[in-house]
């Protein structure tokens, strides 16, 4: 018989629980209330208790601790929590108080997480709810919407990463076409049904892409002004024609492109534009999109774009169209598929779970899989999308453990307050990974983010007092961290892999933030493929009070990049580059650079040189003994900086000994060691968990 409880007093907080084996009662108990009592786990809510008991830890009175605990257990009687469990091969007739049928067949397990909901919220409102859901996959026929009906339920994995939920439905009545294979989706033909996600025995497929490799030269041209983002962004706003129409050479495109399948995307800058094509006109050379671009192409100088979604795109293997007028998925197979056995999943779906004005929510070991976008452009960031959990106006929301992949949009996105997201793995994603302002973003795997939108942010937190924590982020077509607002704490993360195609972002990258911390980060192997370029720490405009302390960087060519920023410190850093490295300070002011040590095999510029209030104690090795500081009026170098390095910096080797491990290592006699800087020991960034122990 499990304890009763008093309403309104449960509420889960997980955190280290303190054994009480001593008083010979078999209950654990942690400073938030939560007790694990003969086996039954609940959570009370007591504030006077909490706050007693931690004020006795804190001056060892563990005596009354002991006591006053044991007065708390007293209540353990009037607890109660209720737990329904769904499986697959359930029945929503079912009462769901029983994991397996009954010998009779009369009662057990629902079959759907709705019928789950409907029937938690039935309950009373003390009872502390938990949906459990056994192993399986479930798909779903609309989104699990919770709101303050929900406000304390969990829902959770009966074993972690063995429920899957998709927002998707399998396409069935595959045949051959030749050497491909087609499927009919009649929804689609009728207008009812559009995707540009489909995930084929596990993967999110490749879209067919026109040109196969590289991209083509559009000829449109938008050459006003860019005035800044805090300065208004274009000094003329676009016209409707600009932004709806694109000139290209009739010879680039072939004669056989179906403006009805078509999509196009328009790359800008830091951002992309995904369009469709509303027509064609070869001999005008014009394209007219069916929805608008988020800027006008040409604009930055940037002509690139690509063509999606048609036969002619269709030249490798793994790859799909969506025919539209036929009302059909069209599919090239690999080699080692087969007709009889492929399983093809298409979305129906925005977000698998959405949790609106709710509080006290908890999502736990679950996957979440298939889900669909609309036509429009993304916008910076791609953060116009909806995430496969998607948080809106709810605070105290728990996301733990939870595997996201396979969806057109962002894995999560949330706009509450208080949310954790702890654990989790997100990846193969169309837009962002996680997007979550004022959370604690901690302990989780992002990676390979944007494969249909690469503007795609890895993890993009914002708000007030953010805490992005021991992550590990890859493989990223933009920016891995982005962060806005202030107070936030971005810690031991572990980057590789970021900036594969779009530019002006970095490993980390903060905009107009205050009094943001960047400590402990490794930031390492990011290419630098031209345009604004990439950089592994980034403040950007209105950034102010932020400290970039105890970083390691390798493999990047530029290790730190500012950009209308004022009263930052560098501090206590290691950049190591195999080339030519340039730390840049357009437009700032006011800046501390201390105690860091830079190693590169060629020169070392510092682009604004003059911004730099303080310059002290640091190590700088250039290779061939070349060490430049540049002065910069607005974003124009006007030559170099009058300073006497060698007063307050030693330039010359650094004799570093080791680094990729994150330890950073000097050999005997190196000035690091001498002037105790550079003591940098990242190896404890990135995931902790028990297949990386620290």
């Amino acid at each position: 018989m499990q304890p009763r409880c008093i309403r309104g007093t449960c509420r889960s907080i997980p955190q280290p629980l303190v054994r009480m084996s001593s008083v010979g009662i078999r209950a654990r108990f942690d400073l938030s209330g939560r007790i694990d009592y003969n086996g039954h786990s609940v959570t009370c809510q007591l504030g006077t208790f909490v706050g007693g008991y931690r004020r006795m830890c804190r001056t060892r009175s563990m005596l009354a601790a002991t006591w006053m605990a044991m007065g708390v257990l007293s209540l353990i009687p009037l607890c109660s929590a209720e737990t329904l469990y769904v499986t697959s091969g359930g029945n929503d007739a079912w009462s769901g108080s029983l994991r397996s049928p009954n010998v009779d067949g009369t009662d057990g397990p629902l079959a759907s997480v709705a019928t789950a909901v409907a029937a938690a919220r039935r309950l009373d409102e003390s009872v502390q709810r938990r949906i459990v859901l056994l192993e399986g996959e479930y798909f779903l026929d609309a989104a699990i919407v919770l709101d303050h009906r929900d406000n304390g339920l969990t829902i959770a994995a009966a074993s972690k990463g063995r429920a899957t939920l998709y927002g998707g439905r399998v396409v069935d009545g595959w045949r051959r076409e030749g050497p491909l294979w087609v499927a009919p989706v009649p929804d689609v033909e009728s207008g009812r049904w559009d995707f540009r996600a489909l995930v084929v025995n596990g993967r999110l497929a490749d879209r067919a892409r026109f040109p196969e490799t590289g991209t083509l030269q559009h000829e449109s041209r938008f050459d006003v002004p860019w005035m800044s983002t805090t300065g208004g962004g274009w000094k003329r706003k676009p016209t409707e024609e600009e932004l709806t129409t694109l000139k290209f050479r009739s010879e680039d495109l072939p004669a056989e492109i179906e403006a009805a399948n078509a999509e196009i995307t328009v790359y800008h800058m830091w951002d992309e534009s995904l369009v469709g094509v509303a027509s064609m006109d070869r001999q005008k050379g014009l394209i007219r999109f069916s929805n608008p671009s988020g800027h006008p192409p040409g604009a930055f100088g940037v002509h690139k774009y690509v063509v999606w979604n048609t036969r002619c795109g269709l030249t490798r293997e793994g790859q799909w169209y969506l025919d539209r007028a036929a009302g059909r998925i069209v599919y090239r197979p690999r080699s080692d598929e087969r007709i009889e056995t492929i399983r093809v999943i298409a979305p129906t779906m925005e977000s698998i779970v959405r949790i609106e004005d709710a509080e006290d929510i908890t999502l736990e070991g679950l996957r979440l899989s298939v889900t669909n976008t609309p036509l429009r452009a993304g916008g910076f960031g791609a953060g116009a999308f909806d995430g496969a959990v998607h948080v809106r106006k709810s605070r105290r929301v728990r996301l733990e453990n939870l595997e996201v992949f396979n969806v057109a949009g962002q894995g999560i996105a949330t706009d509450g307050s208080a949310v954790t997201i702890h654990g989790c793995h997100v990846h193969d994603t169309g837009a962002c990974g996680i997007k979550a302002p004022s959370g604690h973003i901690e302990n989780n795997r992002v990676h390979h983010v944007g494969r249909i939108y690469p503007s795609a942010i890895a993890i993009w937190g914002g708000g007030r007092g953010a805490v992005i924590a021991h992550n590990d982020v890859h493989d990223t077509p933009y920016t891995a961290i982005n962060c806005g607002g202030r107070d936030h704490r971005i810690e031991h993360n572990r980057i590789w892999r970021a900036m594969l195609e779009l530019h002006d972002g970095g490993a980390i990258y903060v905009f107009a933030g205050e009094n943001t911390v960047l400590r402990g980060n490794m930031a390492f192997d990011i290419p630098d493929t031209g345009g604004y370029g990439s950089s592994a720490y980034y403040l950007d405009e209105r950034s102010t009070g932020c400290l970039v302390e105890g970083n390691l960087s390798y493999g990047v060519a530029r290790p730190s990049h500012n950009h209308m920023a004022h009263g930052n410190t560098i501090r206590n850093n290691v950049f190591i580059y195999d080339g030519d490295m340039r730390l840049t300070f357009a437009r700032c002011s006011d800046y501390t650079f201390e105690d860091n040590v830079l190693q590169a095999s060629g020169s070392i510029t510092f682009s604004g040189a003059n911004v730099l209030t303080v310059m002290r104690n640091n190590l700088l090795d250039s290779g061939v003994g070349k060490v430049v500081g540049r002065t910069v009026e607005q974003y124009a170098e006007t030559g170099n900086t009058p300073w006497d390095l060698a007063s307050e910096n030693v330039v010359g080797p650094a004799r570093i000994e080791a680094y990729r491990d994150g330890r950073v290592r000097y050999e005997s006699g190196s000035p690091a060691l001498e002037r105790d800087i550079g003591r940098v020991d990242v190896h404890a960034a990135g995931v902790m968990n028990a297949d990386r122990p620290r």
